[in-house]
């Protein structure tokens, strides 16, 4: 275990944190489950109306966990980059073209509509997600770091302050951790954030891979509050993150994305299930960096929960609808299948 996890208070009413007795008395604090979390999460962000939103900040990114990989991003660059989000999310929100598109969450969403539930661990809150939860394999990549902005359409086009989402993507192999071969007691490049008052969230992560039938994306689904994420029915959106193809075929000439070059060229935005409705038009993110440095993707996400989902949170077990989405589903590059057999290869 990490040195900087927090100890207990010994009381005799039992071991407490933060005033609140916890939950499993034999169990670290980090290990108290996801409930846990929350309640933390929450008691530390009220914490904003009796310090200013600096204090509180801070507070919330104390209660995040955190993880160590050996891709880092600096930290003038994390600055600049929540920086500009902030400044910008404001005309972001006055400019968003329409609802973001309804997209299935594929057979690998790890929110407990496809078997396993990451949302249900504890430490799933949390900004760097290149490592699995508690430990485990670092993914190895090109660093990227993810600003999703997600605007409340059905408030006046405002930020969507306090809104919880989900991330999750495969890695520089095209595998998903959780359910792809090999990985499937890998949490990696999964993870949860609050939206702040500008609705933004923000990830540390690294480039995704292209495998066959897919364009390059990332999944993500949006809840209403960090306490709805335990259910994917809760949901309010359930989309993914288009990549652009200039960037993608720079990274995909790198070492560790053996076959993306290849899967790429077999496909375009036009051709791919997902976004060939209208060429991801709202899902393409804008993207700024090098190989070297890292890049920054940025999307803006138009949320109306006035709207019933089309997909919703997953697509459980069953088969995707005639017509849905297609591609192989990926454990690496070489075209094996992972040993989830019970969906149709959707993601």
């Amino acid at each position: 275990m990490s040195s900087n996890i927090p100890e207990p208070d010994t009381t005799p009413e039992g071991p407490m944190y933060e005033g609140r007795l916890l939950d499993r008395a034999d169990e670290e604090v980090v290990d108290q489950g996801v409930a846990f979390d929350i309640g933390t999460l929450v008691s530390r962000r009220s914490m904003l109306g009796i310090f200013g939103a600096g204090v509180g900040a801070l507070a919330l990114a104390a209660c995040t966990p955190s993880t160590t990989g050996s891709t880092t991003t600096s930290s003038a660059t994390a600055s600049s980059t929540a920086t500009a989000s902030a400044s910008s999310s404001a005309s972001a929100a006055a400019t968003v073209a329409g609802e973001i598109p309804d997209e299935t969450a594929g057979p690998y969403p790890g929110d407990g509509s496809n078997g396993v539930n990451a949302l249900e661990d504890s430490g799933i809150v949390r900004s760097d997600i290149r490592s699995s939860i508690g430990g485990g394999t670092t993914a190895q990549g090109v660093p990227m770091t993810l600003n999703l902005t997600i605007v409340d359409l059905a408030n006046g086009n405002i930020p969507f302050a306090n809104a919880a989402v989900y991330v999750w993507h495969c890695d520089a192999a095209g595998g998903y951790s959780m359910y792809s071969s090999g990985i499937e007691d890998e949490t990696y490049l999964r993870g949860v954030q609050v939206a702040d008052n500008e609705g933004t969230v923000t990830y540390t992560s690294i480039f995704p891979a292209c495998y066959t039938g897919r364009w390059p994306h990332i999944h993500f689904e949006v809840y209403p509050s960090i306490g709805d994420i335990t259910n994917s029915a809760n949901a309010v959106a359930t989309s993914q993150v288009a990549l652009p193809q200039d960037v993608s075929e720079t990274v995909y000439a790198l070492a560790g994305y053996e076959g993306s070059t290849a899967n790429l060229s077999q496909v375009s935005l036009d051709s791919d299930n997902v976004f060939s409705d209208d060429g991801g038009a709202l899902q393409l993110a804008t993207v700024t960096g090098d190989p070297n440095s890292g890049y920054q993707v940025s999307l803006t996400v138009g949320v109306d929960t006035t709207t019933t989902p089309a997909v919703g949170g997953g697509m459980g077990g069953g088969t995707p609808p005639e017509g849905g989405p297609g591609g192989t589903p990926p454990t690496d590059m070489t075209g094996e299948v992972p040993t989830d057999t019970t969906t149709t290869p959707a993601s």
